[in-house]
C-alpha cells in the first residue's frame, strides 16, 4: 500500500534519520517528494510511503512519538483547460512525466496517477492555468 504524508519536524527532531529508520525498523520504502530541512529550523517533508498497511500505521505512530507532525497529503494539481494554451512549458519541469504533449494534436495530457504534486509545473506555467487543490 502507498500513502503520501506531510511531515513537520520540530527543531529538536531534525537530526533523526527518518527515512533510514522507516526502511530499517518498519520495512517501509520512503520516496522523498519534497523536503525543506535545515539545522535549528522547523523542517517540512512530503514523502510517499510504500509498505504493508500495518507497518505504515506503526511507522506513522512512531514518527508521532518523536514529536513529528504527520498528516495525510490530500493536495492535487488542477489544470484549468480554459486558460491552458498547451505551450508545454510545464512538461519540461515535470519529473514524473505526468504532464505530456500529445505528439499529434499538441494538446496537454495530464496523468494524475503519475503526479507527485511537486508543484514545479505551477511556477512554470506562464498563464497560471495550473494550481493546487487543497
Amino acid at each position: 500500500m502507498k500513502k503520501r504524508v506531510n511531515l513537520t519536524f520540530p527543531k529538536r527532531s531534525i537530526s533523526i534519520p527518518i527515512t533510514y529508520r522507516l526502511a530499517k525498523d518498519f520495512n517501509i520504502a520512503a520516496n522523498i517528494i519534497r523536503a525543506q530541512v535545515a539545522p535549528n529550523k522547523v523542517g517540512k517533508m512530503v514523502l510517499e510511503l510504500s509498505g504493508d498497511i500495518d507497518q505504515l500505521e506503526e511507522a506513522m505512530d512512531w514518527m508521532r512519538s518523536q514529536d513529528i507532525e504527520v498528516s495525510l497529503h490530500g493536495r492535487e494539481i488542477v489544470i484549468d483547460d480554459t486558460a491552458c494554451v498547451d505551450c508545454g512549458l510545464c512538461t519540461g519541469v515535470c519529473p514524473t512525466e505526468a504532464l505530456t504533449l500529445d505528439p499529434k494534436t499538441f494538446q496537454l495530457n495530464f496523468l494524475r496517477s503519475r503526479c507527485v504534486v511537486c508543484e514545479q509545473c505551477i511556477t512554470a506555467c506562464p498563464v497560471n492555468a495550473i494550481s493546487i487543490n487543497l
